[in-house]
């Protein structure tokens, strides 16, 4: 999984999120930074109101926060949406010593990007298109 910080920093770089069945997230700064969510149709859901996007929890948390803005979350993308997000630069995933390898393709050359898990490492990359 990426970290916070990476997630933090592609947020920052410009990649939006659509909220869908599946997708992580963390709620910051509320004591929480360490309790991953998922969005799913049971227990937590994506409510358009006419003021943006609401994360509704349903009933099953035991500590007191009914919603939250979809502003005040931070998405942590899985390897496949990092891997879309990439589109035909990505060329390959291969396993290293220390984790993976990402491998893109940019101006006619091939560029490397690591990390301790797929994950990271496809985050890696995609800041590293995203950001001067």
């Amino acid at each position: 999984m990426i970290t916070l910080e990476q997630a933090r920093r592609l947020r920052r770089a410009g990649v939006l999120w659509v909220p869908g069945p599946g997708d992580r997230f963390i709620v910051p700064n509320r004591e929480m930074d360490d309790d991953v969510f998922v969005v799913s149709d049971m227990t937590v859901e994506v409510h358009d109101y006419p003021g943006g996007k609401v994360i509704g929890f349903n009933g099953t948390t035991e500590w007191a926060l009914d919603s939250i803005e979809q502003r005040e979350v931070v998405w942590l993308p899985r390897e496949n949406q990092l891997r879309e997000l990439l589109a035909d630069r990505f060329v390959r995933l291969e396993a290293v010593p220390d984790g993976y390898a990402v491998v893109l393709a940019a101006d006619g050359d091939e560029h490397t990007f690591t990390g301790p898990d797929a994950e990271q490492a496809y985050a890696e990359a995609l800041l590293a298109l995203l950001t001067p």
